[in-house]
C-alpha cells in the first residue's frame, strides 16, 4: 500500500528536519513525501533537500496559504492513501504508518485515525495535551467529535469524491472537510488507539485571541454549511479540548 504525505511549509528551518526524519524512519516504506515549499526565505529548503531522498518530491512556488498548498500537494499524489504532516509535527513512532496501512488491509475502509499528542516546542518529549479520539459514531459529529487533522489518512477516493479543502475557510478547512467526509452516508473509518503524531504547540488556530475568534466563527460556518449542527455543537466541540489536558 502507497501512502502519500504531504507538507506544506514556509520557514520552518528550526523544525522541518524532525518532521522529515520521523517520515524515513517509518518500517512502512512504501509512501512519497510531496513538500510544498512556500519561497521559504531561511534556510528550509536547503535542509529539505538535504534530508530529503528518493520518496521525496519537493516543489517550491508562491500560494495562497496553508490549505491552497496542501490542495496543490493532494492534486500530485500517487498514493492509495493521503495523509498530512505538517512541518511543526512528527510521526509518534516508527511504525505508525505501519498500523495505518494494516488497518486499511479491508478495502471498505474509507478512512485511519490514531491519537495525537500536543507537545512543548521547546522540549517534545513533554505532552502538554492528550487527544485521545475515540471510535467514530456518525451522531457523535453534531456533539462536536472530530479526529485530529494531522492523525487523519484518507483514501484517496474520498478526496476524489468528495473535493479538497474549501480555501475559503482560513483555518477551519480541515474542519468542513473532516464534517464533509464523515457525514457520507456509509462513510467507514477505523480507529486505532495509538498516538500517531506528536504537534508542538502554538499553532496557527490558536497563536492569538483574534485567530481564536476566526476559528470559532469559522467552525461554526462548516457546521452550518455540512448541516451537521449550530451553537450547542460548537460549544460541545470546545468543551471537549478542556478534558484533553485533564488525561
Amino acid at each position: 500500500m502507497r501512502i502519500s504525505i504531504i507538507t506544506a511549509v514556509r520557514n520552518r528551518a528550526d523544525t522541518i528536519r524532525s518532521a522529515i526524519e520521523s517520515l524515513q524512519a517509518q518500517t512502512h516504506t512504501e509512501l512519497e513525501h510531496i513538500v510544498m515549499d512556500a519561497v521559504s526565505t531561511d534556510g528550509t529548503l536547503d535542509i529539505v533537500k538535504r534530508f530529503s531522498d528518493a520518496r521525496t518530491a519537493v516543489h517550491s512556488a508562491p500560494d495562497d496559504g496553508i490549505y491552497d498548498a496542501l490542495n496543490k500537494g493532494k492534486s500530485r499524489a500517487t498514493g492509495d492513501v493521503v495523509g498530512v504532516l505538517h512541518s511543526d509535527d512528527f510521526l509518534a513512532d516508527p511504525h505508525a504508518l505501519r498500523r495505518v496501512a494494516g488497518a486499511f488491509d479491508d478495502p471498505r475502509v474509507d478512512a485511519v485515525y490514531g491519537d495525537l499528542h500536543y507537545v512543548s516546542k521547546d522540549n517534545p518529549d513533554r505532552v502538554v495535551r492528550n487527544w485521545r479520539s475515540g471510535a467514530f459514531r456518525p451522531e457523535a459529529l453534531r456533539w462536536g467529535w472530530m479526529p485530529p487533522h494531522p492523525a487523519l489518512f484518507l483514501r484517496r477516493r474520498v478526496i476524489e469524491q468528495h473535493g479538497l479543502y474549501d480555501t475559503s475557510f482560513r483555518i477551519a478547512a480541515d474542519y468542513d472537510a473532516i464534517l464533509r467526509y464523515f457525514s457520507q452516508p456509509g462513510f467507514r473509518a477505523v480507529y486505532v488507539p495509538q498516538v500517531f503524531v506528536k504537534m508542538r504547540v502554538g499553532g496557527e488556530s490558536n497563536r492569538s485571541l483574534e485567530r481564536i475568534l476566526l476559528k470559532s466563527r469559522e467552525d461554526y460556518r462548516a457546521l452550518r454549511k455540512n448541516n451537521v449542527g449550530g451553537v450547542a455543537t460548537l460549544l460541545s466541540k470546545n468543551a471537549r479540548k478542556a478534558t484533553q489536558f485533564l488525561r
